[in-house]
């Protein structure tokens, strides 16, 4: 695409995944989903039986911007490539998602412990007709974390709405012992793959 498009839209309400399009100098207006008064625009993040990891946070991601690009046409605005990401922790090819209570988070961390787990981050790309998609995979190898060190840890709030219940970017970057891919991949939005992805429709970026 010989044209530049100064700006896109953000399908994501992410403040970590704002953040980091802000560090790559892209342009960008909030494109939330639920907030349609015409018509509901969701996402149903719920796993199929049977998915695996990969696939559902690719199937999750690319439904994420086929909706963000039909609320764009719904609202009549003004069209400019519209991102998507999705995040899920996998163990075994099991998925660990969002945590829905204190005591659930406490038990993903707990079942996280000492262990490597996998961060799974798919973004995906869409205009006029064509979408694109990136899959970043980064392994994390937990310390041992006691019953006293992940209450005090729950009490920051942090493990709300992320995926396997910590953010890497605040107190939890302490549990990590290694990281074999993607730091920005954890927090949400692999940067070297969105930079590539958003070059390859013509999207300026730093």
């Amino acid at each position: 695409m010989s044209t530049s498009l100064s700006r896109i839209y953000l399908a994501s309400q992410s403040p970590r995944r704002r953040e980091l399009l802000k560090q790559i100098g892209v342009h960008f207006d909030p494109l939330l989903l639920r907030n349609d008064s015409r018509r509901e625009v969701r996402v149903d993040e719920t796993p199929h039986e049977g998915e695996l990891p990969e696939d559902y946070v690719q199937r999750i991601c690319r439904e994420k911007a086929e909706a963000g690009w039909e609320a764009l046409l719904l609202r009549k605005l003004r069209t400019y490539p519209v991102l998507a990401a999705d995040t899920t922790v996998t163990v075994n090819n099991k998925i660990i998602g969002k945590p829905d209570s204190h005591e659930h988070a406490f038990n993903i961390l707990s079942e996280l412990s000492g262990t490597q787990h996998q961060v799974l981050t798919a973004i995906a790309v869409t205009f006029e007709g064509r979408l694109e998609m990136r899959l970043s995979k980064t392994t994390i190898t937990f310390a041992e974390l006691n019953e006293a060190r992940i209450r005090r840890y729950l009490l920051s709030g942090e493990a709300h709405d992320k995926a396997g219940a910590y953010g890497i970017q605040g107190a939890a970057g302490a549990f990590v012992k290694h990281i074999d891919g993607s730091y920005t991949g954890v927090m949400g939005l692999p940067l070297c793959e969105t930079v590539e992805l958003l070059q390859s429709f013509g999207v300026s970026t730093s």
